[in-house]
C-alpha cells in the first residue's frame, strides 16, 4: 500500500480520500493547543501561504495523545487555531499515532521513516513529508522548526 491508498476522517467526521492530494506535496503533522509547541502553528500557516499556489498542502491531525495537550473536541481546536494563529490549512479529525487505536496512515508514514524512538512519534508536532509521487521523503522532530524545513519543502516542489 501506498500514501494514496489510505482514508483519514476530516474535522467534521467526513472520509477524505488521500488519493485526493495526488500531485501535491504533503507537510503531514500531528499538533496539539496545549504544547510548548504550539506557536508552530504560525510558521506552519507562513509555509501554507508562502507555498500553496506551488502545490503543497499542510495536512493537520490533532493528538491528544502527549500529555493530554489537544484537549477538546475537534471544532474547538479548529476555532483556537483559525482564532489565535489564522490557519488556513486543513484540520483533520483528532487521532492517535502510537499504540493499538494509531490511525493507520500513522502507521504507514512510521514504516516509511523511522525517528530517535524507531517509529514510535516522540511527541506532537513530529513532520512528514511527502514529495508529488507520493513518497515519505523526511520526518522532522517536533523540534525541527517549520522555518527550519522551508528549503526542504521548495527544493521538491
Amino acid at each position: 500500500m501506498g500514501i494514496y491508498d489510505y482514508k483519514v476522517k476530516d474535522r467534521h467526521g467526513n472520509i477524505v480520500d488521500m488519493a485526493d492530494y495526488k500531485g501535491k506535496v504533503l507537510l503531514i503533522v500531528n499538533t496539539a493547543t496545549g504544547c510548548g509547541f504550539t506557536p508552530q502553528y504560525e510558521g506552519l500557516e507562513a509555509l501554507y501561504k508562502k507555498y500553496k499556489e506551488k502545490g503543497l498542502e499542510i495536512l493537520d491531525f490533532p493528538c491528544n495523545q502527549f500529555g493530554h495537550q489537544a484537549p477538546g473536541t475537534s471544532e474547538e481546536i479548529h476555532e483556537f487555531c483559525t482564532l489565535k494563529y489564522d490557519i488556513s490549512f486543513t484540520q483533520f479529525a483528532k487521532i492517535e499515532v502510537n499504540g493499538e487505536n494509531e490511525e493507520p496512515l500513522y502507521t504507514y508514514l512510521k514504516s516509511q521513516k523511522k525517528g530517535t524512538l524507531g517509529s514510535k512519534i516522540k511527541w506532537n508536532f513530529t513532520k512528514f513529508l511527502v514529495d508529488k509521487e507520493g513518497n515519505v521523503i523526511a520526518r522532522f522532530a517536533p523540534t525541527d522548526t517549520p522555518e527550519k524545513i522551508d528549503s526542504k519543502i521548495n527544493e521538491i516542489l
